[in-house]
């Protein structure tokens, strides 16, 4: 079993930053994929950023050139930098890590509420 704990969301306005961060309780160092996703009231759960073991990323076209996923494995966390944050990225966002072997984990959600 994988815990994934997200943190950083909250109220900003419209053109301001927030960086989410997803703690894993175990190393992620070999990690098949990674990725952030969002689900806004009433609408499906959409990918917003990922990366394979192969190195091929998915950016949702809206948030291009404006969200940037990384991690770091000296402290098992992937992170989401969200920049020019605008109100149509209001959703509850959810870190997704693949292990070998393991399958896939979901983090529980942090809100993430863009004022205009």
């Amino acid at each position: 079993q994988v815990q994934l704990v997200e943190s950083g969301g909250g109220l900003v306005q419209a053109g301001e930053s927030l960086r989410l961060s997803c703690a894993a309780s175990r190393s992620i160092f070999s990690i098949e994929a990674m990725g952030w996703y969002r689900q806004a009231p009433g609408k499906q759960r959409e990918l917003v950023a990922g990366i394979t073991s192969g190195g091929s990323i998915n950016n949702e076209d809206s948030v291009k050139g404006r969200f940037t996923i990384s991690r770091d494995n000296a402290k098992n966390t992937v992170y989401l930098q969200m920049n020019s944050l605008k109100p149509e990225d209001t959703a509850v966002y959810y870190c997704y890590l693949k292990f070998p072997y393991l399958g896939a984990y979901w983090g529980q959600g942090t809100q993430v509420t863009v004022s205009s």
